[in-house]
């Protein structure tokens, strides 16, 4: 026993200042204490601490006791001791330390010695409290749901006042914790004032918090009140909205289902909206079922929007089956609901089907509409039945109808990928007798299609019109016409359209543009004139990819030009433009042929330490 002791002061002796000494003591005395704690020696360690001058005592010394006794079961002792700690004028005053000791202890569920009562627990934080200090928000949580285990809702209440009051780290854990008990207890006037508290000192409600409100307010048919909570959490910024998770929809369901009326069916039509757009048609299903149990008359809106939400997620097969069920009801659908299962079955290319709906609502004596019509040529176009669409658009027209750009630029669209210019020209021709004038899309369409056929003169003409029509003409759209001269092998004309570009501050060339002309030139074993378009690039500020310099390797290559390859791949990594399988094909296979795999190497390199800067 004296041996430890001339040992502490021994350690004191090697210590420059007090402050060391202290600090020493307290961390020799925290391994003492775990010494004693596994020999099960408590009352020597005791009396250890009991023959240490009063001088070398310090709070953290008396925080490291309190962990022991505590750990050991001396709930008395520790009491005691931290009695000591938190009068007023005591030389060891509790800090955060004991705080978070002294809770951390007393709050395990696992004790197997006698535990702090309540009282004694809720006297503790009002004493620690009163000397300026208090746990942090995750210990608080737990107080907070040690009473309210205990049903000792009054103390979480009273605590929540002090915790507030002092500014201490309060989470929203913590209120979450305190809104639940109090909802148990029907304790409406409080449950607000906690809100209003959590605003106006900064605690930003979670999704938990709403949930715990809107669960309360359903439970008391207060769906009113609970969906203008659910609306609310919705609005704001970026910082303040909430989404409602899965479960604040099925309390707000589960609400409604109990309480509906005919009064609110608009507003389950809209919970069935929300939920098909939150792609939970079950749930939507749900209450459409639970409204008809409630002997509510759904109306067309309802059966539409589960119709449409079904489509919408690819289930046209389960949107129908549900048509048939609720048909067998006396549901006869309308053009709403056509309109959306045609739409549906033209955008998965199951053209027959969409006919056979189409049909079908007619028989019904329900009259489509400009909608069905335009679903159903859009749909023919897509799947390439440019055959049908005749029929259809003259049906469209013997119901007074009339197409728009939109739909004509769709059949213009299809005719060209069928290869039948001739109708997409009549498509022209009809829209503008009707009063409809050709679009960018239009133009682009026929100008695209005429550069793939290598008709330059009808593409320059559209050019042309698209020029006196106020269309000026995009870099894609030349782009399409110097690819076009590339691939036919007229790099004169492809350049001319390249130099009229350049002298035009309105449609400038971009790297696409010369990624074209530098292949060309080079498939053309013209290198000279593929390097002095790289270096217009470069004057010009226009970044070269890896498309670029993969095009100049394999020209290079070609030639055997591999200084000059060498010159580029320096610049190349200069850049950071980083080189892909197709690069390192052409350089592995080229420079491992002419001996130069040193500089291939360092090459590789050089790009293998960017990419972990």
């Amino acid at each position: 026993m004296r041996f430890l002791l001339h040992f502490i002061g021994f350690l004191g002796s090697l210590c420059g200042s007090i402050d060391s000494v202290l600090i020493n003591r307290s961390s020799f005395f925290w391994w003492q204490r775990r010494c004693f704690g596994r020999a099960n020696m408590l009352n020597e360690m005791t009396k250890v601490f009991d023959e240490i001058d009063e001088v070398v005592k310090n709070t953290d010394l008396l925080s490291t006791i309190l962990l022991g006794l505590l750990e050991w079961g001396c709930v008395d002792d520790a009491l005691k001791l931290l009695d000591e700690m938190l009068q007023r004028g005591s030389c060891c005053p509790a800090n955060r330390n004991t705080v978070g000791i002294v809770f951390s202890s007393i709050l395990k569920r696992n004790q197997r010695v006698r535990r702090v009562t309540d009282e004694e627990l809720y006297t503790l934080y009002s004493r620690f409290d009163e000397c300026g200090v208090s746990p942090d928000g995750f210990l608080l949580t737990q107080i907070f749901t040690r009473f309210c285990r205990n049903s000792e809702y009054e103390k979480d209440w009273n605590i929540l006042h002090l915790a507030v009051k002092s500014r201490s780290n309060m989470e929203v854990a913590s209120c979450n914790v305190l809104l639940t008990a109090l909802s148990r207890t029907n304790d409406f006037m409080r449950m607000n004032l906690l809100m209003k508290s959590m605003r106006e000192n900064g605690i930003k409600l979670n999704v938990v918090t709403y949930g715990i409100m809107i669960n309360n307010l359903c439970n008391f048919r207060r769906v009113d009140e609970a969906l203008e909570l659910a609306e609310k959490m919705t609005k704001g910024d970026q910082d303040t909205k909430i989404e409602p998770d899965i479960v604040i929809f099925n309390t707000l369901i589960d609400g409604l289902c109990k309480v509906v009326n005919a009064n609110q069916i608009i507003t389950c039509n809209c919970v069935i909206d929300g939920f098909c757009k939150a792609g939970d048609i079950q749930k939507g299903h749900e209450l459409f079922e639970q409204m008809r149990m409630e002997g509510l008359e759904v109306n067309a809106i309802t059966v539409n929007t589960l119709v449409d939400g079904m489509c919408k997620l690819g289930k046209v097969g389960s949107a129908v089956e549900f048509l048939s069920s609720v048909k067998e009801d006396g549901f006869k659908g309308n053009v709403v609901t056509y309109s959306s299962l045609i739409t549906a079955y033209c955008n998965v290319n199951n053209i027959d089907k969409a006919l056979k709906l189409f049909y079908e609502m007619q028989e019904e004596g329900c009259t489509p509409d400009a909608i069905v019509y335009y679903s159903l040529i859009s749909g023919i176009c897509k799947a390439g039945k440019m055959n049908d669409t005749s029929f259809m658009v003259s049906k469209l027209k013997e119901a007074g109808f009339s197409l728009d750009i939109v739909i004509y630029n769709k059949l213009i669209s299809g005719f060209c990928r069928k290869n039948k210019i001739d109708q997409a020209y009549e498509m022209v021709k009809d829209m503008e007798q009707a009063g409809v004038n050709p679009d960018q899309v239009t133009n682009t369409l026929l100008f695209f299609f005429c550069c793939a056929k290598g008709d330059f003169a009808s593409a320059l003409g559209l050019i042309r019109k698209m020029n006196d029509n106020g269309l000026l003409p995009s870099v894609v759209t030349f782009g399409a016409l110097i690819q076009a001269y590339c691939t036919n092998g007229n790099l004169e004309a492809a350049m001319k359209i390249f130099t009229e570009m350049c002298s035009s501050s309105i449609c400038p060339p971009n790297t696409a543009i010369y990624n074209m002309l530098i292949d060309a030139h080079c498939k053309k074993d013209d290198l000279k004139a593929s390097i002095s378009l790289m270096e217009d690039m470069k004057e010009k500020g226009i970044k070269a990819n890896v498309i670029t310099y993969n095009a100049l390797f394999e020209g290079l290559q070609q030639g055997n030009w591999y200084e000059k390859a060498f010159e580029f791949m320096d610049q190349m990594t200069d850049e950071g433009c980083n080189p892909d399988s197709i690069t390192m094909e052409i350089l592995a296979e080229w420079l491992s042929a002419v001996g130069e795999n040193k500089i291939l190497r360092k090459f590789v390199q050089s790009f293998k330490m960017q990419d972990f800067r």
